[in-house]
């Protein structure tokens, strides 16, 4: 499928998107309009959906946040905290999220403690909503590499200097792509004094925030320009998201080995080791790397939205 043919029927998705859930036409009147046939409606209305064009929330009004909690708690045994729906007046979901998890880290963080931090929107959301809280001697380290070829925003740097800055603490950024082309390119760039001490800063914080990705199309790290069609296919088909960079399957193992051994930044084992390994997310495409975060035990503290929540309920495994 050409590019150009890929930004044709994206275009035409938007367009049978906006006329389904703006205008509230159905399917037959939309491909009355469009002039194609009832199927192919439904078809762009899924590519919507798969491409981030639509974005579902469902918000069950008879259950809140802190009996969602209590109740994952109790199926779990896990620590496990569950953001409101329109925390502090937050409109967005990210946001109430975002905002309920700067106060919890504000509130955990004390002094000389080495904060761990991941990257991408989700972590940024938290970064964005701290106020001017300063904790004596801590310290703040980027975690995974985050440079990448496609100048989408990772918010790395950004999350780092938010979070020193809100701390009065000493940032420490590790200007590393995610990946390398090859494991000895990674291992030679990584014997450099200065990443090499990032790096074992990283192994030595006791708190780590960072939060999953998924694999669908618009994956963060899918956007990056590391992988070509058909390794995106290959992770798709194996894993069901990743963890600081590593894809893992659905009981938390590494899907791809030799990635693994090119990927820039904390190992799965290092977060197992953390007095706070906490992981926070939003989506419900992001509960199944959730729990499967839960399976391989990287994680002992999780933040996550209602909409998690609820799905986390449903599962049997």
């Amino acid at each position: 499928m050409s590019e150009r043919y890929d930004r044709k029927k994206l275009a035409q998705s938007i367009t049978a998107a906006r006329l389904y859930y703006e205008d509230a036409l159905d399917q037959t009147e939309i491909a009355r309009n469009l002039g194609i046939s009832r199927p192919t409606v439904s078809r762009l209305l899924k590519l919507a959906r798969e491409t981030g064009v639509i974005k579902i929330e469902i918000n069950n009004p008879f259950v809140d946040a802190e009996d969602l909690g209590v109740q994952l708690v109790d199926k779990y045994q896990m620590n496990i905290h569950v953001a409101p729906n329109n925390y502090n007046g937050e409109i967005s979901t990210l946001d109430s999220l975002g905002a309920y998890t700067a106060e919890y880290l504000t509130q955990t963080i004390r002094p000389g403690d080495i904060i761990g931090l991941g990257w991408g929107k989700t972590i940024h959301s938290v970064t964005t909503h701290l106020n001017n809280h300063p904790v004596e001697d801590t310290t703040v380290v980027q975690l995974k590499g985050g440079i990448n070829i496609r100048y989408q925003d990772t918010y790395a740097d950004e999350s780092v200097t938010e979070l020193a800055a809100a701390l009065g603490a000493t940032p420490h950024f590790l200007p590393l792509p995610p990946f390398f082309d090859s494991k000895v390119t990674k291992e030679i760039v990584e014997r450099d004094r200065f990443i090499e001490q990032t790096l074992e800063l990283g192994k030595k914080a006791n708190i780590a925030l960072y939060s999953v990705g998924t694999v669908r199309n618009d994956a963060l790290l899918f956007q990056l320009g590391y992988f070509n069609s058909k390794q995106k296919a290959a992770l798709k088909k194996s894993a069901v998201g990743d963890v600081v960079s590593r894809f893992i399957d659905k009981d938390g193992k590494v899907v791809n080995k030799d990635l693994n051994d090119r990927t820039v930044g904390i190992g799965l084992s290092d977060l197992k080791a953390k007095k706070h390994s906490i992981v926070v997310a939003a989506g419900i495409l992001k509960a199944p790397a959730i729990r499967a975060v839960m399976k391989a035990g990287y994680a002992n503290e999780f933040i996550v939205d209602q909409a998690i929540a609820q799905e986390l309920l449903t599962y049997e495994d």
